[in-house]
């Protein structure tokens, strides 16, 4: 008995993966770099926390809007065409069959196989045929704002709530050094995940987001060297 292939695709992912991986980078990225930039200006602890925290919410608030306004727009932009081809199919059907089968025909079938196809489609669900084929509007990758929006936030929260987490925990003599260390080890560890689940390689995907969080901390944390006050 032939043995079933299962093939395991990626696409359907890139929706909500996009959102994810980018919330839990920029709020563990963006978090750890505000924790060090207050700390290296020689604020209190309970003050880095409260800054640390307050861009927390700020920043998962800012990642929601941002993801919902544009993926919002996305959608907008495929539900105009939607009503477009609709319309155009009730007005003419002969030549969206005609323009579906001419797209069939450039990807390689011969014209009568073509017509046969879009024939055969168009008359299960017309609509349908000319979204994906015409338009390139998938139901694994159609937008939903409102999806992105709360992946985006929820993760900007998760990430950064690991260097919020180590803040709390570590002395202000060394809280620079672990919230950079531990931040770093994260990002190394998530850019890793991201790229497996992409199908890209873990190594440079890692490494590619280190390679940005220490220029974003080295960045804060001389800010606060130049602009902080020393504690008399």
């Amino acid at each position: 008995m032939p043995t079933q292939l299962i093939e395991r695709h990626r696409t359907h992912r890139v929706g909500w993966l996009r959102a994810a991986v980018l919330g839990a980078n920029d709020g563990l990225l963006s978090t750890s770099s505000l924790v060090i930039g207050v700390a290296s200006a020689h604020a209190t602890h309970s003050n880095v926390l409260v800054a640390g925290l307050a861009g927390l919410v700020a920043g998962a608030m800012s990642m929601a809007a941002g993801e919902y306004v544009s993926v919002h727009s996305q959608s907008d932009t495929e539900n105009a065409d939607l009503k477009l081809e609709e319309t155009e199919l009730k007005a003419d059907p002969e030549s969206e069959h005609r323009e579906l089968a001419a797209i069939y025909v450039a990807r390689g079938l011969e014209p009568s196989l073509a017509n046969q196809v879009a024939q055969q489609l168009m008359s299960k669900n017309a609509l349908q045929a000319h979204a994906e084929d015409e338009l390139g509007i998938t139901e694994a990758l159609s937008a939903r704002p409102i999806q992105a929006a709360l992946v985006s936030a929820l993760s900007f929260a998760i990430g950064a709530a690991i260097p919020l987490s180590v803040a709390s925990l570590t002395p202000s003599g060394v809280l620079i050094v672990f919230v950079a260390a531990t931040s770093l080890i994260c990002l190394g560890f998530l850019g890793g995940i991201a790229a497996q689940t992409g199908g890209a390689r873990i190594l440079a995907g890692s490494l590619r987001v280190m390679f940005w969080g220490v220029l974003a901390m080295a960045a804060t944390y001389g800010v606060g060297v130049l602009f902080g006050t020393t504690v008399s």
